[in-house]
């Protein structure tokens, strides 16, 4: 098993998959991993729809402005907010950005651990909302967040830039420069 650092030092978004089913173990782990993630007041202000069906992955696809690679993933995680679950305890501040913060942690932790296991992944944010909600069933009261696709990886995609820490990392207060000194290499993509 890999460690957390080869993990965010590897994991790629992956749009090119091979079919091949994410195993029930693997899954189960990787649900976990989005189950054990930090949350406001550890409500857990989210929900997960696992979706395998190959006719609501296409519909998924369609949702997502026709992003047909998704198909081939094995598994789609539709993760939704629950705003009334955090709002009860942070009122608005829960509902509006709580809940969503809850959803998007759980979504990244559930991305690490599928790379950590071998497969590939891909955040989808780009959706229409009512249609994504329409194809899952869900509540009214719901917010899609994100969809991550899984499974096994087809082609690696190379790593993309990123950029320079000092036009967004501050020391003490905005805009102040913070001087960073590289430490792990193998973190520093071209740009940093």
């Amino acid at each position: 098993m890999p460690d957390i650092f080869d993990v965010l030092s590897e994991r790629r978004s992956i749009r090119s998959y091979t079919g091949e089913e994410v195993s029930e173990d693997h899954l189960n782990i990787i649900l976990e991993a989005a189950c054990s993630a930090p949350s406001a007041g550890n409500l857990q202000a989210y929900e997960i729809v696992v979706v395998r069906d190959p006719d609501r992955k296409k519909l998924l696809a369609r949702a997502s402005y026709n992003q047909n690679f998704m198909i081939n993933a094995s598994v789609h995680l539709v993760f939704l907010s629950v705003p009334q679950r955090s709002s009860t305890r942070y009122g608005r501040r829960g509902a509006e950005l709580y809940s969503l913060q809850d959803a998007t942690i759980a979504a990244t932790f559930a991305m690490l651990a599928a790379h950590a296991l071998g497969y590939g992944t891909c955040w989808i944010g780009a959706f229409d909302d009512s249609k994504v909600m329409e194809v899952v069933k869900a509540p009214p009261d719901r917010r899609p967040v994100a969809i991550i696709v899984i499974g096994k990886t087809r082609e690696v995609e190379r790593p993309t830039r990123r950029r320079k820490m000092e036009s967004f990392v501050f020391s003490e207060v905005h805009g102040a420069p913070f001087v960073h000194k590289p430490t792990m290499p193998k973190l520093l993509r071209e740009g940093c």
